[in-house]
């Protein structure tokens, strides 16, 4: 007896091993463009608003649409503060359904820009509650998935030449985390890096455009999209007040 106990408390280790789910990651290829916009009414107040659409296997298949508003406190040049809404319509994973998942957020964010030497610097922190909508047989369930979640992005804006017709580098990274009930084995959400240029069209629209790493784990732990994006974003800075625009920029990703 004291043998066959011996044994198993000898496999016991391996046999727990041996349920582990394996990690599986699943490659894409995606295309996402955006509008992101700011506009200053007031000397310290601005609306701002963005609209997304990504699509996956280059632009074949839809992955997502997503549109944001809001409010926001700019009491300087370097510094906004920024609170509203957002909406997204997410396209199903599985292949045979058709019927896209609604999910609401509430979002609060801080940004700062600053400058060193002819590094410009771009910190955001936004902190986000979500209702993810369940589907169940390519329908929608009625129930929801709540969880919150804090991102943290740093992006360096920097010049490759001293002529002023020429494109900026840009180097980016936002780590995304969130938390609830139902998050159990991913606290960690996704990390975005982003490697691209900078190219100011006039004094109110710019762009950037490069190569966006998206790594993101899926609830169940052990799953993971590796996406290879092209990323294409647009920024509008306007004013109805008389003053020049605000330097503020509506910094984007969904």
């Amino acid at each position: 007896m004291n043998n066959n106990f011996r044994v198993l408390i000898l496999l016991l280790p391996f046999s727990i091993l041996g349920q582990t789910q394996k990690k599986e990651i699943n490659q894409q290829l995606q295309t996402w463009v955006s509008i992101n916009t700011v506009t200053k009414f007031a000397e310290h107040w601005g609306v701002i608003g963005d609209f997304h659409i990504r699509r996956n296997d280059f632009v074949a298949d839809p992955s997502f649409y997503f549109i944001r508003g809001g409010i926001s406190y700019i009491p300087n040049s370097n510094i906004s503060l920024n609170l509203g809404y957002a909406h997204m319509w997410l396209a199903p994973s599985n292949p045979d359904w058709s019927t896209f998942a609604d999910e609401n957020r509430i979002y609060q964010q801080a940004q700062l820009n600053t400058k060193f030497g002819n590094v410009s610097i771009l910190q955001r922190l936004r902190n986000e509650q979500r209702w993810q909508e369940k589907m169940v047989n390519d329908k929608p369930s009625g129930d929801w998935r709540f969880t919150n979640r804090i991102r943290y992005l740093m992006s360096f804006t920097f010049r490759i030449s001293d002529k002023k017709s020429w494109p900026q580098m840009v180097l980016s990274d936002e780590i995304l985390l969130h938390f609830g009930e139902e998050v159990v084995y991913n606290t960690f959400d996704q990390n975005r890096f982003f490697i691209g240029i900078r190219k100011n069209i006039n004094p109110k629209w710019s762009y950037d455009f490069g190569y966006m790493n998206v790594y993101q784990q899926k609830y169940s732990g052990y799953q993971y999209d590796m996406n290879h994006t092209i990323r294409l974003f647009f920024y509008l800075s306007t004013s109805i007040r008389k003053k020049a625009p605000s330097e503020i920029e509506n910094s984007g990703d969904e």
